[in-house]
């Protein structure tokens, strides 16, 4: 499985509205709800804050990766917001986040889980990847520039 799999661009917003963490979740976290890849929102924004309060999601270098493993989520679903500006996740570098990664999926597969966290972090290793990402002009473009670096890598099965 490839990133890619799941994420497409219905599922990529260009320098969203939100200049906070919570509603920046809470937007992306919509976003996979228009397309009916989350049973109950507010459970799943819930889950998400939760995972938050135990450590924060950003890991520094302008990216979050904020995720959950809850039932309100039957299947993996990714969401990628692309904030110029950036949004203070509190990260490690004390950098704003301007690559957001939501990741939401059930409970009863956190290999995969693991695996989809680590696919992630392995691509936005790439500081070239981040900046081509960051100066997006549309989702699309965006996919493909994914689509592009995932060819380097094997799948995740």
């Amino acid at each position: 499985m490839q990133l890619t799999d799941i994420l497409s661009e219905e599922f990529i917003k260009l320098d969203p509205d939100a200049r906070d963490r919570d509603t920046c979740i809470k937007n992306l976290l919509d976003l996979l709800d228009k397309h009916e890849l989350i049973k109950d929102v507010d459970k799943a924004y819930r889950a998400v804050l939760d995972r938050e309060k135990i450590m924060t999601t950003g890991v520094g270098n302008g990216i979050a990766i904020p995720h959950c493993k809850d039932n309100s989520c039957p299947n993996f679903a990714v969401a990628l917001g692309i904030h110029c500006n950036g949004v203070d996740f509190q990260a490690i570098d004390k950098k704003n986040a301007q690559l957001i990664f939501l990741l939401v999926g059930p409970e009863n597969n956190p290999g995969l889980h693991i695996k989809l966290l680590s696919r992630i972090s392995r691509l936005m290793s790439n500081e070239e990847l981040r900046h081509q990402l960051i100066k997006c002009k549309s989702a699309a473009e965006a996919i493909e520039i994914i689509k592009e670096e995932e060819n380097y890598y094997f799948d995740i099965e």
